[in-house]
């Protein structure tokens, strides 16, 4: 037996950025940032962010591409996938990332038409991408 979910909430790092496959099915992908926080032995206050790739599917990638903007805050239910490919001068790159099945946008951030109330910092800008080339199901 074995099991492969991840249920993540956190905040957007960047929009979404939405793209179609060849036969015209819509893919999301966007970083993002879920962080811990925590006294250390000294009583100072810590805090660790995490960074993930998520990609989204179909008509709820279309969803996530109107309604979420960097910064909102949402709920990721998926799976984690790695994968490899080589870059632009051959190198050998690995990518983990997170396929979600469900994506619930929550009420903090600064989404597009999103409530400005909620706590939408982003603590750092997430690592900048690496070029790759893509299986043929995804365009990017």
């Amino acid at each position: 037996m074995s099991l492969n979910k991840v249920m993540l909430i956190g905040n957007l790092g960047k929009d979404p950025e939405v793209r179609f496959t060849g036969s015209g099915r819509a893919v999301a992908r966007f970083p993002l940032a879920t962080s811990e926080v925590w006294n250390d032995a000294e009583g100072q206050r810590q805090e660790r962010t995490e960074w993930h790739n998520i990609v989204v599917w179909g008509k709820q990638a279309e969803t996530c591409g109107q309604y979420l903007a960097k910064g909102r805050q949402v709920f990721i239910e998926g799976s984690v996938r790695s994968r490899q490919y080589d870059d632009k001068e051959g190198n050998k790159r690995y990518i983990t990332e997170v396929i979600a099945q469900r994506v619930q946008f929550l009420g903090g951030g600064g989404g597009r038409g999103a409530d400005a109330r909620g706590g939408g910092g982003m603590p750092e800008e997430p690592p900048a991408p690496t070029a790759s080339a893509e299986d043929d199901d995804i365009p990017f």
